[in-house]
């Protein structure tokens, strides 16, 4: 999964959570072929009779809705709904920022962002998307009814700084229309363009007004036009959802940038472990690093498949050990855990060496990755001094801290019973709970852990978003520092690569020594694709912007 979006208003994501459950619920049964094969999924044919071309994804995390307007910050979200419902701009794979609804968006001061929306954008119904859509959408999010505490618009000017305008607002004073296709975003602060892009650009997917106008604005966040919307932007449409099992989507054949070459294309959810299976028999055609978890075991196994090319993504998806700081109060209790972690050994026993060891949020692929703060080492001994020493001080070793972990990501899950045994030996108890992507959400919403881990893709372009809203009081962690937040408003003043870099280092510098947060391991992520798939590349960036362009050949 990902976060995307910046300072989320904390305390208001569990209800938003809850909110999702009314759209488009699917059941909890297992997630076995025949569950995928249910009603509404169409299986790709092997006979060379059926004219239909159909392509299956995998993926390994259930989704929540269908909905645009209650987009959280998941991958599998995200990809699933943009399919019909395009975002402004998209990341490819060089990590540049490629027009999708926008042909572009410009800034000349870092508060006023001009949207260029493409000339040629329709509306699968002949209708021209205009300014008026995306202004509709926005207004939409920020509303407190629908209660998406995810979008962080609160940075734009006549929203409340919780994210919403008031109730039975028709406008918002920072976002205009000028035109037919241009609109306007004003900030209340300074913002680089690429935070624009990376936050609100890649998610902020437009809705069509002239359909969605009338109808009340509390119902929205239920409504079932959603889950098959007749008028769409983007290249496909859902014809049928079950949010634990699949989504099978039609062709847009009216799709501005070309009709999709693949006339039914399908969302498989399944186990991590049933992806090397669907690979090898072509159940499954497509898997990318960051919604489809391949597991480390499977990856030789996956890489000797005939019918099958593998492609490693840059180290971008972060394993990321979140601390409650509200509750882990003693940093020495935080660094202590830090120190009694063999990462290194993480990254060549569950990793197959497919990942990297740093501390903080940048990796090796990011521009403003400094290879000068060396990890912190493993080391037991200075461990036990810092629980002792924090014994002394009351903190209680007898009693286990609430370790959360995702149940869709088998690997670290693994590695988490390998790090309660670990820290065991230098006096820390864990107790690790196993649980849904959907549970994890609302206990970190909620703040209802001690740790919680999971896997967190920082745009190596553009960390800031998700480091300005995590590390803060309404973020996971809990935790503020008037350094760190000196240091993050200083890279939305300038585009200077350097300063930008020399910034970020002294982020990461104090998150080494406070420790709200460990970097388990940076993953260097296997995607795969069946061969008889062209044009598609799996990879951590930009894998489904020519999706209109993937072909199969039999």
């Amino acid at each position: 999964m990902k976060r995307g979006l910046t300072k989320r208003a904390a305390a208001l994501l569990l209800s938003f959570l809850l909110i999702l459950t009314l759209t488009a619920c699917g059941s909890k049964t297992d997630n076995s072929k025949a569950n995928n094969n249910k009603a509404g999924v169409t299986e790709g044919s092997k006979d060379a009779g059926n004219k239909e071309k159909i392509v299956n994804i995998g993926m390994t995390d259930t989704l929540t809705s269908v909905n645009p307007l209650l987009m959280d910050a998941t991958e599998i979200l995200k990809y699933a709904v943009a399919f019909e419902f395009l975002p402004l701009v998209e990341l490819n794979s060089k990590l540049e920022f490629q027009g999708m609804l926008a042909s572009s968006i410009t800034t000349k001061d870092n508060r006023n962002f001009t949207v260029n929306i493409d000339k040629n954008a329709v509306w699968s119904d002949g209708t021209p998307v205009t300014a008026d859509d995306v202004v509709y959408t926005v207004l939409k999010l920020a509303s407190p009814k629908l209660a998406n505490a995810s979008m962080a618009l609160y940075a734009f000017e006549g929203v409340g700084d919780n994210g919403f305008v008031k109730e039975g607002a028709t406008e918002i004073k920072g976002v205009k229309a000028i035109d037919d296709k241009t609109v306007q975003f004003t900030t209340k602060y300074d913002m680089a363009l690429t935070t624009f892009e990376n936050t609100y650009g890649r998610y902020i997917l437009t809705i069509p007004k002239h359909i969605l106008k009338d109808v009340p604005e509390d119902q929205l966040a239920s409504y079932s036009w959603f889950n098959a919307p007749t008028v769409v932007n983007g290249p496909y449409k859902i014809a049928n959802v079950d949010l634990q099992h699949y989504v099978s989507y039609e062709a847009n054949d009216k799709y501005f940038k070309g009709a999709p070459k693949i006339n039914k294309l399908n969302i498989k959810i399944v186990t991590a472990a049933q992806l090397l299976t669907g690979l090898q028999s072509g159940e499954i055609d497509f898997v990318q690093q960051t919604t489809g978890g391949i597991l480390q075991e499977d990856y030789k196994g996956v890489e000797g498949l005939s019918n099958v090319t593998v492609n490693y993504g840059a180290p971008v998806t972060n394993q990321s050990i979140f601390f409650n700081t509200t509750a882990v109060t003693d940093a020495r209790i935080r660094q202590a855990i830090l120190y009694g972690i063999d990462r290194k050994k993480l990254v060549s026993g569950f990793m197959n060496g497919k990942g990297e060891v740093v501390d903080g949020f940048l990796s090796s692929a990011s521009p403003f990755y400094d290879a000068s703060l060396a990890p912190t080492a493993y080391d037991p001994d200075k461990a036990k001094e810092l629980v002792k020493e924090a014994v002394s001080a009351g903190w209680d070793s007898s009693k286990p801290l609430q370790f959360y972990v995702n149940s869709g990501d088998t690997t670290f899950t693994q590695a988490a019973d390998y790090i309660t045994a670990s820290l065991a030996d230098i006096g820390i108890k864990l107790q690790v709970n196993t649980v849904d992507l959907a549970t994890l959400m609302s206990k970190a919403g909620s703040k209802d852990f001690d740790l919680m881990a999971v896997q967190y893709t920082y745009a190596p372009v553009d960390p800031y978003p998700d480091v300005n809203w995590l590390l803060s009081a309404d973020g996971w962690t809990g935790y503020a520092n008037s350094k760190i937040t000196d240091a993050l408003a200083a890279t939305q003043k300038t585009s200077d690569a350097g300063e930008i870099k020399k910034q970020y280092l002294a982020i990461d510098s104090a998150v080494q020594q406070d420790v709200p947060m460990i970097s388990a391991y940076v993953i260097s992520a296997m995607g795969a694709v069946n061969k008889r798939l062209v044009n598609a590349t799996p990879d951590v960036y930009g894998s489904f912007i020519n999706v209109n362009e993937w072909d199969v050949t039999e």
